[in-house]
């Protein structure tokens, strides 16, 4: 009996059970993936359910980030009050948090009582105005054929093209006001996630050491400790690199949508506030941004008048040259530290993958990997005793102009 059980034990061997452990997850997440797949869209459905019960929580944490740069700024000016006494130092903590929302308060207030009505008024005249700009530009053409005698082949595609933009613009005229109807309406149902998300955010600004506190203990206790500091390393590093590009490139928008502002007005250019927040709002995307803002800005002033148009250009030229050359590297330094051939290709792989989002956050995304990979590459070569400085493997022949103007 003892013969028979010993003869059908079974040996196991470690070797092949890692390996049929490895084969069974294998097999089981191509059957998962197909799955997920095969019914893709009923997957979305029920995904995006589960999170939309997260929205609050995102929107939460989003309000906190923003709202941090804010209390950070009024903790730096409470810093410099004298402030001795335990109990007024106690109470720093709650002004800060209370300065910081007020302040966010104050923009909001500004913007949606000044600028926005500004803004709606801008949009609903030239909604209303667009079929007479049409109108005029149309025999603008005709006037030009008239005074110049242009070839007939010239005048046939400038008027094709322009009834071609005729109809586009129509339509995106017509489609104008419900699409506005679904913003106020979507906006009206995350109200509640909103109201919530401030809440959320409360919690998280007022207790944001312990949480801080809280995920390193987990951080420490999951892991080993080089790992963690590791992690910790790396998330500090994300969260600089993060706020030091959105921040500035945040207040440099700012900045040349004041300047647009100022300059519009005094050459007393069409939809001045329109105009100025199109170039602020889009000065944020890097690079594509002057462009992306110069276009629509542009349509809006030829309609009203080319030769201001023309103008336009001239205004926005300068104002870039400005803001590249001295505005923006002024208020972001050194916090790229990428030459501009990796900001292109960063917002474009960005922008290809993630949509409008991607050409906002490609660029720290970028830098983040950047100097991951930097630090990895500095550290092997480190290792094997061999200079870390780029210079250093430059091609044997390779003459540096700069260097030898100097």
């Amino acid at each position: 009996m003892e013969a028979i059980e010993d003869y059908m034990k079974i040996e196991w061997n470690k070797k092949y059970n890692t390996i049929a452990v490895y084969a069974f997850i294998v097999i089981a997440s191509s059957i998962l993936f197909f799955l997920i797949m095969s019914g893709l869209e009923s997957f979305s459905r029920a995904l995006s359910g589960y999170i939309s019960i997260l929205y609050p929580f995102i929107y939460g944490f989003i309000i906190a980030y923003v709202i941090n740069f804010l209390m950070n700024f009024a903790d730096r000016l409470l810093s410099k009050t004298p402030l001795k006494k335990p109990e007024l130092y106690r109470m720093k903590k709650g002004l800060s948090l209370f300065l910081g929302y007020l302040m966010a308060l104050a923009f909001l207030a500004l913007f949606f009582g000044f600028i926005l009505p500004q803004l709606v008024a801008s949009i609903t005249g030239f909604v209303m105005e667009t079929p007479k700009y049409i109108t005029n530009i149309t025999e603008f053409i005709e006037d030009l054929n008239n005074r110049y005698t242009l070839d007939p082949r010239v005048v046939d595609f400038l008027t094709q093209r322009w009834e071609e933009l005729s109809v586009t613009l129509n339509n995106i005229i017509r489609d104008i006001l419900p699409a506005t109807v679904n913003f106020i309406r979507n906006t009206a149902t995350s109200i509640w996630n909103v109201f919530l998300g401030i809440i959320i955010s409360l919690y998280l600004l007022s207790d944001k050491k312990k949480f801080i506190a809280t995920g390193k203990k987990v951080l420490y206790g999951l892991f080993h400790k080089n790992h963690a500091d590791k992690a910790l390393e790396l998330l500090t590093r994300t969260q600089r690199i993060f706020s030091q590009f959105l921040v500035g490139k945040v207040l440099d928008s700012i900045i040349v949508g004041m300047i647009s502002f100022v300059m519009l007005s005094i050459f007393k250019m069409p939809y001045t506030v329109l105009i100025s927040f199109i170039i602020t709002v889009t000065n944020i995307i890097p690079f594509f941004g002057p462009f992306i803002g110069a276009v629509p800005s542009f349509i809006i002033i030829f309609f009203v008048s080319p030769v201001q148009a023309l103008w336009f250009l001239l205004f926005i030229f300068i104002l870039q040259q400005v803001d590249g050359n001295y505005i923006g590297p002024k208020i972001l330094g050194e916090s790229l530290g990428i030459s501009s051939f990796w900001i292109l290709f960063s917002i474009l792989v960005a922008g290809k993958f993630l949509g409008l989002m991607g050409l906002i956050v490609g660029v720290p995304i970028f830098v983040l990997l950047y100097s991951i990979v930097k630090e990895y590459v500095e550290a092997k070569l480190k290792n094997k005793n061999m200079p870390v400085e780029t210079t250093a493997y430059e091609p044997v022949g390779y003459v540096d102009v700069k260097k030898e103007s100097k």
